[in-house]
């Protein structure tokens, strides 16, 4: 079966939206496969990633205290590559704000902001997903954020989708373990890989038990041991697999703030983290950043921590940056 059809962003802006379609926004396709969002709602706002957006070195409300502490220290991301696989030209842009000013902009133009800001330093690169080409890797550290889904009826295993050139890539490169591989969970609210709609997302799927690859899931906001937060409405979970959820994070996603909601603006701040990891520990290979990203996740900041919920929990930098050399 082929699989290329079914490609999707993962986000819009949610306030932009009706209440009532605000349900599930994940975005799916028609039973046509048409370009649109669609989760478990009929909103109709349809996507398909090379334009430079501006960013900035400045610390925002909406990022974790632990991301000025990192550029306090030096880290900043310099050295490692940020590959946005993501929509870059179509038509559809929706409004938010980073911080920087309203803009109005594409989904890729969004999250290459996002994970620029979060890194500063790190190279990012746009890659359209429409395209199918084959991904290619850089030398250095390189990170592949995938803010997509990629839909199709249920009931199929992995290996029966004819992935095109760039999917098999990305999935070669996190089985290898030769790029970190950050992918937004979904934003239906039910379980990574789970059934919506009669809908499966086969990309999710197919990076599950992969060595480098992390699933992220979106919080309502930057947890804290006496504020903790909890999983925002829409986001998928890490759900009742282990192998889920020994690689699923989740982090703050202020919406609140910017305007932008989605686990697909979870995916780049977690991009940006292993940027900015690979930019302290610089001969660590990607598994090893992944690693290090998942096993120094904190449950204390919390509400009502499980591990089908919030898989090893929130992403926390400071810890992830605090040892002297990782292995």
């Amino acid at each position: 079966m082929s699989g290329n059809r079914w490609k999707f962003a993962l986000a819009t802006a949610l306030a932009l939206l009706p209440a009532s379609m605000a349900a599930a926004q994940d975005l799916g396709p028609d039973p046509l496969g048409a370009l649109c969002v669609g989760g478990q709602s009929n909103a109709s706002i349809c996507f398909s990633a090379t334009l430079p957006t501006a960013t900035t070195q400045a610390v925002q409300g909406w990022m974790s205290s632990d991301v000025g502490a990192a550029w306090a220290a030096g880290y900043k991301g310099k050295g490692a590559t940020i590959t946005i696989v993501d929509d870059f030209s179509s038509t559809s842009r929706f409004s938010g704000n980073f911080g920087v000013g309203v803009q109005n902009q594409r989904h890729g133009e969004w999250t290459r902001q996002e994970a620029g800001m979060i890194a500063p330093l790190a190279t990012i690169r746009s890659k359209d997903f429409s395209t199918s080409s084959a991904v290619t890797l850089v030398p250095g550290l390189n990170v592949l954020n995938l803010s997509y889904g990629m839909y199709a009826k249920a009931g199929y295993s992995p290996n029966q989708i004819g992935w095109s050139a760039e999917e098999a890539s990305i999935i070669s490169y996190a089985t290898k373990g030769t790029a970190v591989v950050s992918k937004a969970a979904g934003n239906d609210a039910v379980a990574v890989g789970g059934v919506v709609g009669g809908l499966q997302d086969y990309l999710d799927l197919a990076l599950v038990g992969k060595a480098s690859a992390i699933f992220v899931g979106a919080l309502d906001g930057n947890g804290t041991t006496s504020n903790k937060t909890k999983m925002a409405w829409y986001s998928n979970t890490a759900g009742s697999n282990p192998v889920v959820q020994s690689h699923f994070l989740v982090v703050g996603v202020a919406g609140n703030k910017t305007g932008l909601y989605g686990t697909s603006f979870a995916a780049p701040i977690i991009s940006g983290y292993a940027a900015i990891v690979g930019s302290k520990f610089t001969s660590a290979t990607p598994t090893q950043i992944t690693n290090q990203l998942l096993n120094t996740a904190r449950t204390d900041t919390l509400v009502n921590y499980s591990a089908s919920v919030y898989g090893k929990g929130e992403a926390s930098l400071s810890r992830a940056l605090a040892p002297l050399a990782i292995r």
